[in-house]
């Protein structure tokens, strides 16, 4: 898989978890913002984790099942967004960004899941 995984994947997702460790640091010091910020950085930060396990894979089994879980970790992600600005820890224009970028991210991962799949088929 390593040849076919776009090389700024690797920086991306990295720069991805410093985002969120940064958003969840400046949530606001209450109980519900400091549990909130706990469970984003817990999922943002893994989905690089996920991505660089699966480029080390032995078996395309192996490698849909780390970027599955990645895909996994995002949609959390996605949630614990949507959480923040409805909860009104966060104005959506403040998150927007990150969102744009956890959107993005999946869509990245659900294309790169197809093509190992559709590779395993032949």
């Amino acid at each position: 898989m390593k040849d076919e995984a776009p090389i700024d994947l690797r920086q991306r997702t990295r720069a991805f978890a410093v985002r969120v460790m940064r958003l969840g640091d400046s949530l606001p010091r209450t109980r519900s913002g400091n549990v909130v910020g706990s469970q984003i950085i817990r999922s943002g930060s893994s989905v690089g984790a996920h991505y660089r396990e699966g480029t080390r894979s032995r078996s395309d089994a192996e490698v849909i099942s780390k970027f599955e879980t990645a895909l996994q970790e995002l949609d959390e992600t996605a949630y614990w967004l949507e959480v923040i600005v409805e909860s009104g820890m966060m104005s959506a224009r403040k998150v927007a960004s990150l969102q744009k970028e956890t959107d993005e991210l999946i869509a990245i991962f659900v294309t790169c899941v197809k093509k190992v799949k559709a590779r395993r088929r032949r």
